[in-house]
């Protein structure tokens, strides 16, 4: 999810995001990889670029509309979270993975097993407004995937020629954290590409998952069958750029600084009050860590691997996906399409909110998170 368009100024060319943005700087988006030639983005129901899937056209459902009012985040909002459950104890462990310390969090001792899954340059402190408030009635685990936050961050240089950061990795480690840590079915929590993440490890594993919850899903606008036939080997070559020369490494280094972290942040949260310093060392600490370099660099260069498209029509449990509609990088008019797969029974529009609605509005996604799960938690699968 984050370090998703870092800007970096006196850049001549346009901006290279996805999504329009009133900055004339240089915008790496999202996790995926710095588009080198985009199409306008339409407000059409349907995506402008090509895919291998198509998405469906937006007819049949309605969205369910959070209201506006209730969507007015302020100070005191932000404090009556921070005070909830003062008697939740919110536990902090290491799980030895194949060999790799991980950390997760968990809190709550009865109740359906959710486990939250974060965004790309997030970690399982993203969650800190969720987890003791989910606590009261569920056991809650939130999980650093492989690479970031305070888990291990191997080199996948020395692993072999095949890619090491994939959703398939990260979907293999879900599993594994489920049937080794939770032991039983659970709801997943997912924001941005951690949506990718919860979808894959459920088609892998269907048995596994008993529902998903995704939170503005990263579209992968930037997946390497969306960009046109001419520019793919231009992308390959910046990619190769990233990877194998200095450039990379200077880049990261603009990018993990604590005022570019802040400067990312007040572009996907709408409420730029919420952008605290808890939240910026939050992000910005863990990208510190040994290794936390050659992570970025490997995963903004990855541009293949599932879309949310592919894995959508696979996936045999519930699906609710909820939307802030302020979002800068993952367009609401074209997230609606996800509303239309089967396995999809609602979309939420949060108005108002940007990329990360359950730091931005947790007072929004847990009690539609709490619901979801009363709704499945007896549910056969």
């Amino acid at each position: 999810m984050l370090v998703q368009q870092h800007a970096v100024k006196q850049q001549a060319h346009r901006p290279l995001s996805m999504a329009t943005t009133t900055s004339s700087t240089f915008a790496f988006s999202k996790l995926n990889f710095p588009l080198i030639f985009t199409n306008n983005i339409s407000s059409s129901s349907t995506s402008p670029f090509h895919t291998k899937t198509r998405l469906p056209p937006i007819t049949s459902k309605p969205n369910r509309i959070i209201s506006v009012s209730s969507c007015l985040i302020d100070s005191s909002s932000v404090e009556a979270v921070k005070s909830i459950s003062p008697k939740v104890k919110v536990e902090t462990c290491v799980w030895n993975w194949k060999g790799y310390s991980i950390r997760y969090q968990y809190a709550g001792k009865s109740g359906p097993a959710l486990v939250l899954v974060h965004g790309f340059g997030a970690n399982s402190d993203h969650w800190r407004k969720n987890v003791p408030v989910l606590a009261e009635s569920h056991r809650v685990f939130s999980i650093d995937l492989i690479g970031y936050g305070y888990s291990d961050k191997p080199n996948a240089r020395e692993l072999g020629d095949t890619p090491f950061y994939t959703f398939e990795t990260w979907g293999s480690q879900l599993n594994d954290f489920c049937t080794d840590i939770v032991q039983d079915k659970a709801f997943f929590i997912c924001n941005s590409i951690g949506g990718l993440v919860g979808l894959q490890a459920a088609v892998t594993d269907p048995s596994i998952c008993k529902g998903i919850v995704l939170l503005n899903i990263s579209l992968r606008m930037l997946h390497i069958t969306k960009q046109p036939w001419f520019g793919r080997p231009l992308i390959r070559s910046f990619q190769n750029l990233l990877r194998n020369t200095p450039v990379g490494k200077l880049f990261f280094q603009t990018v993990a600084s604590r005022e570019a972290v802040r400067n990312i942040l007040c572009q996907c949260y709408h409420d730029t009050s919420q952008v605290t310093e808890e939240l910026v060392d939050t992000i910005l600490l863990p990208g510190l860590e040994p290794g936390a370099a050659d992570v970025f660099l490997e995963f903004i260069c990855y541009s293949e691997g599932p879309l949310p498209e592919e894995l959508l029509p696979l996936v045999k449990c519930p699906v609710l996906v909820v939307w802030g509609d302020k979002d800068p990088w993952e367009p609401i008019e074209l997230g609606r399409a996800y509303g239309n797969f089967d396995p999809v029974e609602d979309f939420v529009t949060l108005p108002n909110v940007g990329h990360c609605p359950q730091d931005e509005a947790p007072h929004l996604v847990n009690p539609l998170v709490e619901s979801f799960a009363a709704r499945h938690a007896t549910t056969k699968n």
